[in-house]
């Protein structure tokens, strides 16, 4: 892997700036020198606000932070997924509870008990997804910027900020979880057909 891309923290290069953009998929603000290096190269595109980057982009991103195959850091990163998957679904389904009730209403919040179930549920997920973190961490050190990203993310719900556990438009928790989803595809060249297939296989095991 290129040292470059291994900073997902904060983007100092071109190739770390295209790493980032491709994990989240957009960026929305100021443009920084190194990524409008990016665009210029025609590895993203802007339109108007916002950046996104291009099939050439996505194919360099990949490259430069794809493992070695066979290397011990794709192998742990390769268990990290298998693990991960069945707890993604977890926090999927999670997600959907926050927004809606059983019965198909709207969640408005007027119910804390349930809330607190959530969040108690939500806890056990984030303890879950840092423990694997950690463990991921030991040998690929770039798992751990997720896991304190997730940390900030959990934290500002908790302080009242309890839109942004699913809002696409913040930095919130399922946001963070998505990039951080999206960067171990990236490291081990997974296509999002192969795990979702994967992830389908692995609930069907546990729950069999």
């Amino acid at each position: 892997m290129n040292d470059l891309a291994t900073n997902i923290s904060e983007p100092v290069t071109a190739a770390d700036e295209l790493v980032v953009l491709v994990m989240r998929g957009m960026h929305r603000g100021p443009v920084s020198p190194a990524l409008q290096e990016v665009i210029d190269t025609d590895l993203a595109l802007a339109k108007g606000p916002m950046v996104m980057p291009t099939s050439n982009g996505i194919a360099e991103a990949g490259r430069l932070v794809r493992l070695e195959e066979g290397g011990e850091a794709e192998t742990v990163v390769t268990e990290f997924l298998h693990a991960f998957l069945p707890v993604n679904r977890r926090l999927r389904e999670l997600c959907t509870a926050w927004q809606c009730r059983p019965d198909g209403s709207v969640n408005d919040h007027s119910d804390p008990q349930y809330d607190a179930r959530l969040r108690d549920q939500l806890d056990d997920i984030h303890t879950d997804v840092s423990k694997l973190l950690r463990r991921a961490g030991k040998t690929a050190p770039e798992m751990l910027d997720h896991r304190d990203r997730l940390r900030v993310a959990l934290d500002r719900f908790d302080d009242g900020d309890t839109a942004s556990l699913t809002s696409p438009l913040t930095d919130g928790y399922h946001t963070v979880w998505m990039w951080l989803h999206q960067h171990v595809l990236m490291m081990l060249g997974v296509s999002r057909a192969e795990d979702e297939a994967l992830e389908a296989e692995l609930v069907a095991g546990a729950a069999g």
